[in-house]
Protein backbone atom coordinates (compact mmCIF):
# COMPACT_ATOMS: atom_id res chain seq x y z
CA UNK A 1 0.00 0.00 0.00
CA UNK A 2 1.42 3.32 -0.92
CA UNK A 3 -0.14 5.28 1.80
CA UNK A 4 -2.69 7.99 2.42
CA UNK A 5 -1.60 12.06 3.02
CA UNK A 6 -3.58 15.22 3.20
CA UNK A 7 -3.12 17.53 0.23
CA UNK A 8 -3.95 21.29 0.18
CA UNK A 9 -6.37 23.01 -2.09
CA UNK A 10 -3.93 24.24 -4.90
CA UNK A 11 -2.07 21.18 -5.34
CA UNK A 12 -5.59 19.66 -6.72
CA UNK A 13 -5.89 22.99 -8.33
CA UNK A 14 -2.77 22.56 -10.17
CA UNK A 15 -3.33 18.95 -10.61
CA UNK A 16 -6.61 19.78 -12.58
CA UNK A 17 -4.92 21.94 -14.38
CA UNK A 18 -2.20 19.97 -15.58
CA UNK A 19 -1.57 20.38 -19.61
CA UNK A 20 0.90 19.65 -22.24
CA UNK A 21 -0.95 20.21 -25.53
CA UNK A 22 -4.40 19.34 -24.48
CA UNK A 23 -5.18 19.20 -20.61
CA UNK A 24 -4.08 15.72 -18.98
CA UNK A 25 -7.50 15.26 -17.40
CA UNK A 26 -8.34 13.54 -21.19
CA UNK A 27 -5.79 10.51 -19.47
CA UNK A 28 -8.38 8.19 -18.21
CA UNK A 29 -5.54 6.98 -15.74
CA UNK A 30 -4.42 10.66 -15.17
CA UNK A 31 -6.72 11.47 -12.53
CA UNK A 32 -9.44 9.76 -9.80
CA UNK A 33 -11.17 12.29 -8.36
CA UNK A 34 -13.94 11.05 -6.03
CA UNK A 35 -16.83 13.06 -4.18
CA UNK A 36 -17.61 11.17 -0.50
CA UNK A 37 -20.52 13.68 0.01
CA UNK A 38 -24.29 12.52 -0.48
CA UNK A 39 -26.20 12.27 -3.96
CA UNK A 40 -28.40 15.64 -3.17
CA UNK A 41 -24.64 17.45 -2.44
CA UNK A 42 -23.07 15.94 -5.36
CA UNK A 43 -25.76 17.03 -7.49
CA UNK A 44 -25.93 20.46 -6.26
CA UNK A 45 -22.34 20.39 -7.07
CA UNK A 46 -19.20 19.29 -6.85
CA UNK A 47 -15.37 19.94 -8.11
CA UNK A 48 -15.35 19.28 -12.21
CA UNK A 49 -14.14 15.61 -12.50
CA UNK A 50 -15.22 14.41 -9.60
CA UNK A 51 -16.74 10.90 -9.67
CA UNK A 52 -19.27 10.11 -6.38
CA UNK A 53 -18.54 7.33 -4.40
CA UNK A 54 -20.99 4.60 -4.07
CA UNK A 55 -22.21 2.84 -1.07
CA UNK A 56 -24.10 -0.70 -0.61
CA UNK A 57 -27.30 -1.23 1.53
CA UNK A 58 -25.44 -1.70 4.27
CA UNK A 59 -23.74 1.87 3.78
CA UNK A 60 -19.93 0.66 3.18
CA UNK A 61 -18.08 2.09 0.20
CA UNK A 62 -18.19 0.17 -2.53
CA UNK A 63 -14.34 -0.04 -4.50
CA UNK A 64 -15.09 1.54 -8.01
CA UNK A 65 -15.55 -0.56 -10.81
CA UNK A 66 -14.58 1.59 -13.57
CA UNK A 67 -11.45 3.15 -12.50
CA UNK A 68 -8.03 1.35 -13.03
CA UNK A 69 -7.24 2.37 -9.70
CA UNK A 70 -3.60 0.51 -10.05
CA UNK A 71 -2.34 2.39 -13.00
CA UNK A 72 -3.84 6.23 -11.81
CA UNK A 73 -1.20 9.15 -11.39
CA UNK A 74 -3.55 10.55 -9.09
CA UNK A 75 -5.91 9.46 -6.96
CA UNK A 76 -8.23 12.06 -4.71
CA UNK A 77 -11.21 12.12 -2.06
CA UNK A 78 -13.04 14.70 -0.27
CA UNK A 79 -16.03 15.20 1.62
CA UNK A 80 -17.31 18.26 2.85
CA UNK A 81 -14.94 19.54 4.94
CA UNK A 82 -12.16 17.19 6.42
CA UNK A 83 -9.21 18.56 7.53
CA UNK A 84 -5.64 16.86 8.61
CA UNK A 85 -6.41 17.34 12.27
CA UNK A 86 -9.06 14.76 11.83
CA UNK A 87 -8.60 10.97 12.02
CA UNK A 88 -11.71 9.82 10.79
CA UNK A 89 -14.53 10.96 8.11
CA UNK A 90 -16.22 9.56 4.85
CA UNK A 91 -12.93 11.14 2.79
CA UNK A 92 -10.72 8.74 5.10
CA UNK A 93 -13.00 5.91 4.98
CA UNK A 94 -13.07 5.96 1.76
CA UNK A 95 -9.33 6.53 1.14
CA UNK A 96 -8.74 3.51 3.58
CA UNK A 97 -10.58 1.34 0.92
CA UNK A 98 -9.12 2.48 -1.97
CA UNK A 99 -5.33 2.18 -0.91
CA UNK A 100 -5.21 -1.28 -0.66
CA UNK A 101 -5.33 -1.90 -4.99
CA UNK A 102 -3.83 1.75 -5.58
CA UNK A 103 0.46 1.94 -6.44
CA UNK A 104 0.14 5.95 -5.58
CA UNK A 105 -0.54 7.74 -2.14
CA UNK A 106 -4.09 8.24 -1.79
CA UNK A 107 -4.69 12.02 -1.24
CA UNK A 108 -7.04 13.64 1.16
CA UNK A 109 -8.38 17.27 0.08
CA UNK A 110 -7.66 19.13 3.10
CA UNK A 111 -10.93 21.35 4.45
CA UNK A 112 -12.79 19.57 1.93
CA UNK A 113 -15.62 20.32 -0.89
CA UNK A 114 -16.21 23.72 1.85
CA UNK A 115 -12.96 24.77 1.26
CA UNK A 116 -11.80 23.72 -2.12
CA UNK A 117 -15.14 25.67 -3.97
CA UNK A 118 -14.95 28.56 -1.89
CA UNK A 119 -11.15 29.41 -3.18
CA UNK A 120 -12.26 28.08 -6.57
CA UNK A 121 -16.01 28.81 -7.47
CA UNK A 122 -14.97 28.31 -10.57
CA UNK A 123 -14.13 24.91 -10.71
CA UNK A 124 -17.45 24.08 -9.62
CA UNK A 125 -19.77 22.30 -11.42
CA UNK A 126 -22.99 20.44 -11.75
CA UNK A 127 -21.90 18.59 -14.98
CA UNK A 128 -20.74 14.90 -15.34
CA UNK A 129 -17.38 14.91 -17.09
CA UNK A 130 -17.37 11.77 -19.35
CA UNK A 131 -13.71 10.43 -19.14
CA UNK A 132 -12.12 9.38 -22.64
CA UNK A 133 -12.94 5.75 -22.21
CA UNK A 134 -16.70 6.04 -22.38
CA UNK A 135 -18.89 7.52 -25.39
CA UNK A 136 -19.11 11.17 -24.68
CA UNK A 137 -15.66 13.07 -23.75
CA UNK A 138 -16.21 16.54 -25.49
CA UNK A 139 -16.91 18.37 -22.19
CA UNK A 140 -13.45 17.51 -21.06
CA UNK A 141 -12.05 18.09 -24.75
CA UNK A 142 -13.73 21.42 -24.26
CA UNK A 143 -12.00 21.95 -21.56
CA UNK A 144 -9.72 24.95 -20.86
CA UNK A 145 -6.58 24.49 -18.49
CA UNK A 146 -6.00 27.63 -15.99
CA UNK A 147 -2.56 28.60 -15.38
CA UNK A 148 -1.18 26.91 -12.64
CA UNK A 149 -0.83 28.34 -9.03
CA UNK A 150 2.77 29.36 -7.43
CA UNK A 151 1.29 31.03 -4.42
CA UNK A 152 -1.76 31.09 -3.57
CA UNK A 153 -4.62 33.69 -4.77
CA UNK A 154 -1.23 35.25 -5.90
CA UNK A 155 1.38 34.09 -8.13
CA UNK A 156 0.31 32.45 -11.24
CA UNK A 157 2.41 31.14 -14.29
CA UNK A 158 0.88 30.67 -17.59
CA UNK A 159 1.22 30.66 -21.27
CA UNK A 160 0.52 32.82 -23.97
CA UNK A 161 -3.01 31.74 -24.99
CA UNK A 162 -3.65 31.13 -20.93
CA UNK A 163 -2.67 35.03 -20.72
CA UNK A 164 -5.56 36.08 -23.53
CA UNK A 165 -8.47 34.23 -21.72
CA UNK A 166 -10.49 37.09 -20.34
CA UNK A 167 -12.65 34.32 -17.94
CA UNK A 168 -9.30 33.10 -16.78
CA UNK A 169 -8.45 36.95 -15.76
CA UNK A 170 -11.89 37.50 -14.05
CA UNK A 171 -11.57 34.14 -11.94
CA UNK A 172 -8.06 34.69 -10.78
CA UNK A 173 -8.64 38.30 -10.36
CA UNK A 174 -5.35 38.99 -12.12
CA UNK A 175 -3.96 42.86 -11.92
CA UNK A 176 -0.51 42.44 -13.84
CA UNK A 177 1.41 40.44 -16.29
CA UNK A 178 4.98 39.42 -16.24
CA UNK A 179 5.13 39.13 -20.07
CA UNK A 180 7.95 37.24 -21.73
CA UNK A 181 6.73 36.31 -25.03
CA UNK A 182 9.61 37.75 -27.35
CA UNK A 183 6.53 39.26 -30.06
CA UNK A 184 3.57 38.81 -28.49
CA UNK A 185 1.41 41.47 -26.70
CA UNK A 186 -1.30 40.38 -24.07
CA UNK A 187 -5.10 41.20 -25.39
CA UNK A 188 -6.90 42.69 -22.91
CA UNK A 189 -10.24 45.15 -23.14
CA UNK A 190 -9.04 48.82 -22.93
CA UNK A 191 -11.25 49.47 -19.94
CA UNK A 192 -9.59 47.19 -17.57
CA UNK A 193 -7.08 48.20 -15.05
CA UNK A 194 -4.29 45.54 -16.26
CA UNK A 195 -0.67 46.33 -16.06
CA UNK A 196 1.97 44.54 -17.79
CA UNK A 197 5.57 44.82 -17.88
CA UNK A 198 6.58 43.47 -21.23
CA UNK A 199 10.35 42.05 -21.09
CA UNK A 200 10.76 41.20 -25.16
CA UNK A 201 13.82 39.78 -26.36
CA UNK A 202 14.97 36.89 -28.29
CA UNK A 203 16.14 33.69 -27.46
CA UNK A 204 19.56 34.25 -26.28
CA UNK A 205 18.44 36.67 -24.06
CA UNK A 206 20.41 37.23 -20.41
CA UNK A 207 17.51 37.16 -17.89
CA UNK A 208 20.40 37.66 -15.16
CA UNK A 209 20.15 41.56 -16.01
CA UNK A 210 16.46 41.61 -15.89
CA UNK A 211 15.49 40.11 -12.46
CA UNK A 212 15.80 43.02 -10.81
CA UNK A 213 13.39 44.82 -12.58
CA UNK A 214 10.86 41.44 -12.63
CA UNK A 215 11.30 41.28 -8.68
CA UNK A 216 10.92 44.80 -8.48
CA UNK A 217 7.33 44.84 -10.18
CA UNK A 218 6.03 41.80 -8.56
CA UNK A 219 6.82 43.38 -4.99
CA UNK A 220 5.29 46.27 -6.21
CA UNK A 221 1.60 44.22 -7.50
CA UNK A 222 1.57 41.24 -5.42
CA UNK A 223 0.58 43.61 -2.48
CA UNK A 224 -2.25 44.79 -5.13
CA UNK A 225 -3.54 42.09 -6.43
CA UNK A 226 -2.86 38.46 -8.57
CA UNK A 227 -0.22 38.62 -10.76
CA UNK A 228 0.43 36.43 -14.25
CA UNK A 229 3.92 35.75 -15.56
CA UNK A 230 3.52 34.16 -19.65
CA UNK A 231 6.04 32.90 -21.80
CA UNK A 232 4.66 31.68 -25.26
CA UNK A 233 4.24 27.98 -24.02
CA UNK A 234 4.98 28.11 -19.63
CA UNK A 235 7.63 25.92 -19.95
CA UNK A 236 10.44 27.65 -19.66
CA UNK A 237 11.13 31.45 -19.43
CA UNK A 238 8.21 31.73 -16.87
CA UNK A 239 9.14 28.85 -14.89
CA UNK A 240 12.96 30.46 -14.26
CA UNK A 241 11.39 33.83 -13.56
CA UNK A 242 9.25 32.57 -11.19
CA UNK A 243 12.30 30.50 -9.51
CA UNK A 244 14.10 33.96 -9.61
CA UNK A 245 11.77 35.59 -7.78
CA UNK A 246 10.94 32.98 -5.30
CA UNK A 247 14.53 32.80 -4.30
CA UNK A 248 14.68 36.57 -3.61
CA UNK A 249 11.37 37.22 -2.05
CA UNK A 250 11.38 34.24 0.55
CA UNK A 251 15.52 33.73 0.34
CA UNK A 252 15.38 30.12 -0.55
CA UNK A 253 17.89 28.17 -2.45
CA UNK A 254 17.20 27.26 -6.18
CA UNK A 255 16.72 23.17 -4.94
CA UNK A 256 14.16 24.13 -2.76
CA UNK A 257 12.49 26.98 -5.24
CA UNK A 258 12.83 24.63 -8.45
CA UNK A 259 11.12 21.56 -6.16
CA UNK A 260 8.45 23.54 -5.63
CA UNK A 261 7.47 24.90 -9.52
CA UNK A 262 7.98 21.73 -10.92
CA UNK A 263 5.26 20.30 -8.23
CA UNK A 264 2.84 23.24 -9.53
CA UNK A 265 4.02 21.90 -13.17
CA UNK A 266 5.55 18.61 -14.20
CA UNK A 267 5.66 20.00 -17.70
CA UNK A 268 8.82 22.40 -16.71
CA UNK A 269 11.28 22.29 -19.44
CA UNK A 270 14.04 25.84 -19.07
CA UNK A 271 16.97 25.79 -21.40
CA UNK A 272 20.28 25.09 -19.39
CA UNK A 273 21.76 28.61 -20.12
CA UNK A 274 18.72 29.74 -18.20
CA UNK A 275 19.30 27.57 -15.32
CA UNK A 276 22.89 28.93 -15.13
CA UNK A 277 21.59 31.90 -14.90
CA UNK A 278 19.14 31.45 -12.16
CA UNK A 279 22.67 29.69 -10.14
CA UNK A 280 23.97 33.06 -10.54
CA UNK A 281 21.47 34.47 -9.23
CA UNK A 282 20.92 32.78 -6.54
CA UNK A 283 24.84 33.25 -5.29
CA UNK A 284 24.13 36.91 -5.70
CA UNK A 285 20.99 36.91 -3.57
CA UNK A 286 21.91 34.55 -0.59
CA UNK A 287 25.91 35.03 -0.95
CA UNK A 288 26.49 31.65 -1.44
CA UNK A 289 26.05 29.18 -4.41
CA UNK A 290 24.38 26.37 -3.29
CA UNK A 291 22.37 24.53 -6.09
CA UNK A 292 24.76 22.28 -7.93
CA UNK A 293 23.16 23.08 -11.13
CA UNK A 294 25.35 20.30 -13.20
CA UNK A 295 23.08 18.11 -11.87
CA UNK A 296 21.32 16.68 -14.85
CA UNK A 297 17.88 17.33 -13.11
CA UNK A 298 18.36 20.90 -12.87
Amino acid sequence: MAGILFCDATELYNILNQSTKFSRLTDPIYLYLADVRTKYQYDESHVITAKRAKRDMEGNYLMPEDVELECVRYCVVYDGHTNSSNTEGPAIQYAKLVEVVSQQPIRILNGGYEYFSACYPFFRTQKIFYMPQFSCPQELDAFEPYPVEILPAKLYMSDYKQSCNAQIRKDLKIKAYVNLCHDKEIFFAEDQNITVLHISSSDTTDFFIHFPLICNFLDEHLDKGAVCIVSTLGISRCCITVMAYLIHSQKLPLKVVWAHVHKCKGTIRPRRDFVHQLSKWEELVLKQKITDVSDPYY
